[in-house]
């Protein structure tokens, strides 16, 4: 039988309603300067409980199943951060950062192709090394060179995103790809999954492109929050 509309949006809207408002409490207390990200999270765990108590969902086994991911997804986080902060210590320490700055300079590259670079190899790495590797091996690397070169620090790190984003769509290796085949039908082969992804790739080609020829796309939303 056909379900009434009323019926249809009071379904909608129990479950649609809260977790729109968890992730206000989490996103948005960030974003009006309420929290910082640490107490925003808190604040997102308190009401993961207080809505799977309203589920009636909050059992022991589920807390404890929580709490085991949680270790150990942290885990993995710190031991990666940790890597990172050490070879980023050995580096400067060793003084590798005044040898790369000499380096590029030595190679008469002008500022923009520098840039290029430095996008170029993110780009690389990304097909082998997850988003947290990225960015803890080469950020402490680059940001040195980007601020010598004049460049706004925030409008690189957008960049710097968008082409990692780019790169995990990227085939051959294409991580993105790898774990959505996972969940996929099996009749759906890595051949189409490489067709289906061309648009998002020209997508996220056009938006690097506008954030690096309008530096105000990026910066707008931070200079907004940031005030005056």
């Amino acid at each position: 039988p056909d379900i009434a509309f009323g019926e249809k949006l009071r379904v909608t809207l129990v479950a649609l309603v809260p977790t729109m408002l968890l992730i206000f409490t989490v996103l948005g207390t960030i974003l009006l300067g309420m929290a910082t990200p640490t107490e925003a999270a808190a604040c997102g765990a308190l009401g993961s409980i207080i809505l799977a108590a309203a589920y009636r969902n909050l059992t022991l086994p589920v807390l404890w199943t929580s709490a085991v991911k949680t270790v150990n997804i942290s885990a993995m986080i710190l031991l990666i951060v940790l890597g990172g902060s050490m070879f980023a210590g050995v580096f400067f320490a060793s003084g590798g950062m005044a040898t790369v700055q000499a380096l590029l300079m030595d190679t008469g590259l002008s500022p923009w192709m520098i840039l290029g670079l430095i996008l170029l190899i993110a780009f690389i790495a990304g097909f082998v090394l997850d988003l947290i590797s990225v960015v803890l091996i080469i950020i402490p690397v680059a940001m040195p060179i980007v601020r010598m070169l004049g460049f706004d620090e925030i409008w690189f790190c957008v960049a710097f995103l968008v082409v990692l984003q780019t790169s995990y769509l990227t085939p051959p290796l294409a991580p993105a790809i790898f774990y959505l085949r996972a969940i996929t039908p099996p009749e759906v082969t890595l051949r189409h999954m490489y067709r289906g992804v061309v648009p998002f790739i020209l997508a996220q080609l056009v938006v690097l492109a506008l954030v690096l020829a309008f530096p105000e796309i990026a910066l707008w939303l931070p200079d907004v929050m940031g005030g005056p």
